[in-house]
């Protein structure tokens, strides 16, 4: 039977969940939404044996069953909800063995919720680095459960959990009858009134209603007024309850320690990972290092991809040239190569650098570094209203604003998820470097010092560095004036250092690529036609004019027949619709030194920040007789205005690199900001505030350089 065996993994972050669920499911995977809620849903299907295959649901990490965030809490409703589509038959508790004392906490847990259990211990390297040995047969017995060690990244262990879940489901095994503690005990006789009054398997579950039934999304009103009511005659105390639990746990917990876990030294051994961290999360030494870290990366991503997006425009200036002779002059030629090849070489001569910036940013997050990012910026965090957790929402807006502003349901804080959300656009994510690129290389010089620092590369460094330090300033000003009583607390287990799984940072490579050229391709490739067209005509009236004008002075003056096609294409394109709709919005921009051509771009920008490349190819093309030979660089340098002067002077480059820092332009992210905060207030003041302070920031350094 195929796909009706459904198998919930849980566990502490850190411990190695997403390596066993990607081993078991491989390609099989999709995220969707969990009914009801934003926290996203990973599920694959796995093949057991030949026989049997299960739907994996890898549910968000949580540290215990007492839910603190919306992540957690979806983990929470799943494993009690018995009428959950979600709700797992067996559920594998996965639990790091070099910390083995705390994750026992959560597996037992998980027992005593009467769900059958699997427990598979992973990290069995680290515990041997520390000189812990773990008898896994007498855990085994003590906690009552099947306990397997396996090493995902390797493959270890796999065949045998395989079996486990098999064996289960062949032989449709019962949880086991007694509680890992004794429920009843600590609460009264009443937890069974609450447990039939629900429909619950365990006493323990029974508890977690009487915790928390206000927040339980499955249980109706008439359950939660005979809840009430039956809490209020036994005095039920939550936090008194609670505590005396979790001390029962650990007691026995300790008494398991001692028998299946022997540690070769009283104390434990200082492991390579606590060395490191002795470095690198030094208050002074740390940060420097981290600055490195930067440097290198932003330095890379001009010096290690020059070469191939060099070969890829002379590619597409080869192909363009030969479309050129091939074609003749009509319609159709001005549709390929002005519209369809210069948008997708707009988007193809930026993959290289893209690549880079998410190779390097996996080789940081999977040797374990990224996570150390957070702790070395807490303090910094705390002076402007957030804490550490907020780091790895902000560090994932580099990559793209829409996943970091998801990731930001793990700050338990209210008030602090709120700032997180609003400020996270200002990071640059990956649709800002085709436009931080192409205008760089217009005005910055290729100039190097000390023979290995790039100009270019310290300028792109600067652009990232500023966007978070406007992240840290609107945060600072947004704490004061949000009211909240809650205080934060930040706790985050930190990763062993582990190298960098090559495999998987080649295949993160090429899948965000594949992401880049297909979902911002279409629309830029979408942009580039529609804007070819707009550019390419016009009102009949005023196109027929122009055509005549141009006509007469050519036959007036032959021998200027060249100068007049270039000046006809011209001006053909400024009465076109796209030239009338830059021209209306020019009066609001040209203060920060933007031509009509440069409007448009900032337009289609707001469906997609990369898009400015492929408006900027189209515009440039249209009319040109060059159209296909000539690379965007080489148009966008020869840019000039109506008194010949250059159009991206310094002055203009660096006003609008600064406008592109600041804007809200990405239609995708306001709408996600809607759905995490279920309002359009919050949207709306975000595009406001980043629209502001991008108008007048790039004014001012206009001015100051023009």
């Amino acid at each position: 039977m195929h796909g009706t065996f459904t198998i919930a993994l849980v566990g502490n972050p850190n411990s190695g969940k997403s390596s066993l669920f990607n081993t078991l499911t491989g390609l099989n995977q999709k995220v969707g939404n969990f009914p009801g809620v934003t926290v996203d849903k990973k599920t694959g299907v796995s093949r057991i044996n030949e026989t049997l295959s299960a739907n994996i649901i890898d549910l968000p990490g949580t540290y215990s069953l007492y839910p603190k965030s919306a992540d957690e809490q979806v983990t929470y409703e799943v494993l009690l909800n018995q009428k959950s589509a979600d709700r797992p038959k067996l559920i594998i508790v996965i639990a790091d063995a070099s910390n083995l004392k705390r994750n026992l906490l959560f597996c037992s847990q998980i027992i005593d919720l009467k769900i059958p259990v699997i427990i598979v211990l992973t990290m069995m390297d680290i515990a041997r680095q520390k000189g812990i040995t773990i008898d896994t047969e007498g855990l085994e017995r003590m906690m009552g459960v099947p306990v397997i060690s396996v090493n995902p990244r390797r493959n270890k262990g796999i065949p045998l959990l395989k079996k486990a879940i098999a064996d289960i489901y062949t032989e449709a095994k019962t949880p086991a009858a007694d509680d890992f503690i004794d429920i009843e005990s600590l609460t009264g006789k009443w937890i069974n009134e609450i447990r039939e009054l629900c429909g619950l398997e365990s006493n323990y579950a029974g508890l977690h209603v009487a915790c928390n039934y206000n927040e339980l999304r499955h249980l109706n009103a008439a359950q939660r007024i005979q809840i009430a009511a039956t809490l209020g005659e036994a005095k039920f105390h939550k936090s008194k309850v609670q505590a005396a639990e979790i001390m029962a746990r650990y007691q026995k917990i300790g008494q398991i320690m001692q028998q299946a876990v022997v540690e070769t030294s009283p104390q434990k051994r200082l492991v390579i990972s606590d060395r490191i961290d002795k470095v690198l999360l030094h208050p002074l030494y740390g940060n420097l290092i981290l600055l490195i870290v930067l440097f290198i990366l932003f330095q890379s991503i001009f010096s290690l991809a020059k070469f191939p997006m060099d070969w890829i425009e002379q590619g597409f200036s080869f192909i363009g040239s030969w479309l050129n002779t091939l074609l003749p002059n009509n319609f159709i030629k001005d549709l390929i190569v002005n519209g369809l090849l210069s948008g997708i070489s707009g988007v193809a001569v930026f993959v290289p650098q893209i690549m880079i910036l998410f190779g390097l940013i996996t080789i940081l997050e999977d040797s374990g570094y990224m996570a150390r990012i957070s702790f070395l910026t807490d303090r910094l965090m705390r002076s402007v209203g957030l804490n550490g957790r907020s780091v790895m929402p902000l560090i994932s807006g580099m990559a793209c604003a829409v996943p970091a502003i998801m990731a930001t349901r793990t700050i338990q804080n209210r008030k602090e998820r709120l700032i997180t959300i609003m400020v996270t656009p200002l990071m640059s994510c990956s649709a800002r470097l085709p436009v931080y690129t192409i205008l760089i290389a217009l005005v910055i010089p290729q100039q190097r010092y000390l023979g290995f620092i790039n100009l270019q590369g310290l300028v792109l460094m600067g652009l990232y560095l500023l966007g978070f330090f406007m992240a840290l300033l609107v945060s600072k000003v947004m704490s004061i004036v949000i009211k909240a009583k809650e205080r934060s607390f930040f706790l985050m287990e930190l990763p062993v250092y582990r190298p960098p799984r090559w495999k998987n940072v080649g295949i993160t490579m090429v899948e965000k690529a594949k992401i880049f050229v297909t979902d911002a391709g279409k629309i830029i490739v979408v942009i580039s036609l529609l804007l070819w067209a707009l550019a390419s005509f016009g009102p009949p009236a005023e196109m027929r004019m122009v055509e005549t004008k141009y006509e007469q002075l050519i036959r007036q003056y032959p021998a200027q027949t060249k100068e007049l096609e270039r000046t006809h294409a011209t001006e053909k394109l400024e009465h076109s619709f796209a030239g009338i709709m830059g021209h209306a919005f020019e009066p609001i921009i040209s203060p920060l030194g933007y031509d009509w051509k440069i409007g448009i771009a900032l337009i289609t920008s707001f469906a997609a920040r990369e898009a400015f490349v492929g408006t900027m190819a189209t515009l440039y093309s249209v009319g040109d007789d060059n159209a296909g030979r000539t690379t965007l660089h080489d148009k966008m340098s020869n840019a000039t205005r109506a008194d010949g002067s250059p159009v991206y002077t310094l002055a203009c480059g660096l006003s609008l690199l600064i406008f592109y820092v600041f804007a809200m332009q990405c239609m995708s992210t306001l709408a996600i900001v809607k759905r995490e905060t279920k309002s359009w207030k919050y949207p709306a003041i975000q595009f406001a505030y980043m629209f502001c302070i991008a108008y007048l920031s790039s004014l001012l350094v206009y001015q100051l350089f023009k």
